[in-house]
């Protein structure tokens, strides 16, 4: 077993079910988190987690490392440790996809609105249970498909309608900040390969060749949700200092809009857990 092997193993034999909200049933053998139990909360395979702990699986994407991290409800000082042992080493060159304590923190406080964190490359991160119950769970596709710039410019983007204005201005404002990010991170080779890929896409490379500077604030959109109907939501987006992510918070724009997510966080939400129990 490697060194990255015996630290999940290690993390997940101090925690308890009941340190995780599971209900504890079942007599064990030994203490800890079942594997199974690990592989709930992160959203990846048994499978998975037994080839990792027994140091039998290729490197875990810093998604995987971030769900991870959360189950297991790592310090940030542990998070980079286990960054560090998947090869996802923390350097200025590099975009930082850690996600700090303190982020995820805000985002179990804005539970009511579909939350979304994002790296600096728009790389899909970490996510609330109502963003995936209103714009669909992104882990039905796999980690490296799952890119803010890559949905959009290869028309695979669920669920969202906007007017041709709106789009435009989504579309720029994205570019603009790819622009910005790729200045300050020049030698990632996730960037160079994410803005190569793009350019397969002529609006990209459209707007790719304007070179606007900037940074994407927020958009206007309206989710069409099979069940609820249209929500109609603004999307405005923090920014962190330090680890450079982007907190995406859809906010109704109108008591409907409102009303419409309250129900989505009441029933749709319900639907997931049957559909993945």
């Amino acid at each position: 077993m490697d060194e990255l092997g015996t630290a999940l193993r290690t993390w997940r034999d101090r925690l308890t079910p009941g340190d995780v909200g599971l209900p504890h049933l079942s007599p064990r053998r030994v203490a800890g988190l079942r594997r199974s139990e690990l592989a709930q909360l992160s959203g990846i395979s048994v499978e998975y987690v037994v080839r990792l702990e027994q140091g039998r699986a290729s490197t875990p994407s810093a998604q995987v490392c971030a769900a991870l991290a959360r189950a297991l409800q790592l310090s940030d000082g542990e998070q980079a440790h286990l960054f560090r042992l998947a090869g996802h080493a923390t350097t200025p060159d590099r975009v930082p996809q850690m996600i700090p304590g303190s982020v995820h923190r805000i985002v179990e406080q804005l539970s009511t609105s579909p939350v979304l964190v994002c790296d600096a490359g728009w790389q899909m991160l970490h996510w609330n249970p109502l963003f995936a119950a209103a714009l669909g769970d992104p882990t039905r596709s796999p980690a490296g498909e799952r890119n803010v710039l890559l949905l959009q410019f290869e028309g695979r983007m669920p669920r969202i309608r906007q007017t041709a204005d709106e789009l435009d201005a989504f579309e720029r404002s994205l570019v603009a900040d790819l622009r910005a990010t790729t200045s300050r991170y020049p030698k990632d080779p996730g960037l160079r390969s994410l803005v190569a890929r793009l350019h397969d896409s002529a609006r990209f490379r459209a707007l790719w060749e304007q070179r606007t500077v900037g940074e994407h604030q927020g958009a206007t959109k309206v989710v069409e949700h099979p069940t609820v109907g249209d929500i109609a939501v603004e999307s405005n987006v923090l920014t962190t200092q330090g680890s450079d992510l982007r907190i995406v918070v859809d906010t109704p724009r109108d008591t409907e809009a409102a009303g419409r997510l309250a129900l989505l966080s009441a029933v749709g939400m319900q639907e997931m857990a049957v559909r993945s129990s």
